[in-house]
């Protein structure tokens, strides 16, 4: 079984119901089993800052499939719920972001692991670390909580929902 984290995101439409909505696809793939969630966060656009606010979670899964398959299933997830990229780091329905496969580092034409941002955006770092307080990127020799002073942009990611606690946030609540 290999061990994956992914990045969530969204700020169109019903943006919990997308994040579910991704949840749940990905759950379906009989490969896929998830271990692990954080809460959401509401967080201000990163990049191209005209549009509105976002709502980011990380998830941990595990999976037989290879990192290549596992982004081939992302991207098939995001085209379901109706992602269109037309804007770079626009408006969009659902972004699934692979962050870490195991403790690889994987550099392809498509795909770079661990994602070459997770030290820039906050709203990465911040659920990451919730959901497993002592992860390190490959090739790194601090726990990445340990380094959360050095990324910028803290101020910019709220708690909207907890995964747990006073609005219990549960991936499959009806």
């Amino acid at each position: 079984m290999n061990v994956a984290y992914i990045g969530m995101g969204t700020n169109l439409g019903d943006r919990e119901g997308y994040l579910k909505g991704a949840l749940q696809e990905l759950a379906s793939n009989p490969s896929n089993q998830i271990v692990a969630v954080s809460s959401i966060y509401e967080t201000d656009p990163w990049g191209y800052v005209e549009q509105g606010k976002f709502l980011n979670m990380v998830i941990c899964l595990q999976t037989q499939l290879t990192a290549q398959e596992l982004l081939a299933c992302c991207m098939q997830v995001e085209k379901e719920l109706g992602r269109k990229r037309e804007v770079r780091w626009g408006p969009r329905t659902i972004d699934l972001d692979i962050l870490l496969f195991n403790q690889e580092n994987i550099v392809t034409e498509n795909l770079i692991i661990p994602h070459p941002r997770i030290m820039e955006r906050a709203f990465v770092a911040i659920p990451l670390v919730e959901i497993d307080k002592d992860i390190t990127l490959p090739n790194m020799d601090k726990p990445v909580r340990e380094v959360m002073d050095d990324i910028p942009d803290k101020e910019g990611v709220r708690i909207w929902k907890r995964k747990d606690g006073e609005g219990v946030f549960g991936p499959f609540e009806n």
